[in-house]
């Protein structure tokens, strides 16, 4: 299963910044050792629905040790018997763009 998420505290600091909050969402994740990915919006990762999901949970109670209110957006690709998808769609979709 594919998980594209972001966890964020509903609130910034001084200056509107969630910077930090979301760094120790990012640390939770990329200690997991799933496969994973962070752009702008999103953090990607790559597991077995009950691993991933449990590491969603670390994440959102990182934010929320620092936070009061915590802001969660998830989207899920569930498509078993299928792993290496978080790379291996992007490169079917460059493949299919330099035909």
């Amino acid at each position: 299963m594919l998980v594209a998420f972001s966890v964020s505290p509903s609130g910034g600091d001084e200056s509107g910044g969630v910077r930090e909050a979301v760094a120790e969402a990012i640390r939770v994740v990329r200690a997991s050792g799933l496969p994973n990915e962070t752009n702008a919006m999103f953090t990607n990762i790559e597991g077995e629905w009950d691993e991933v999901m449990a590491v969603v949970k670390q994440a959102v109670e990182a934010v929320a040790a620092v936070a009061p209110r915590v802001s969660l957006v998830l989207k899920a690709d569930i498509r078993p018997g299928f792993a290496g998808q978080l790379t291996a769609k992007v490169e079917r979709l460059e493949r299919e763009l330099g035909s």
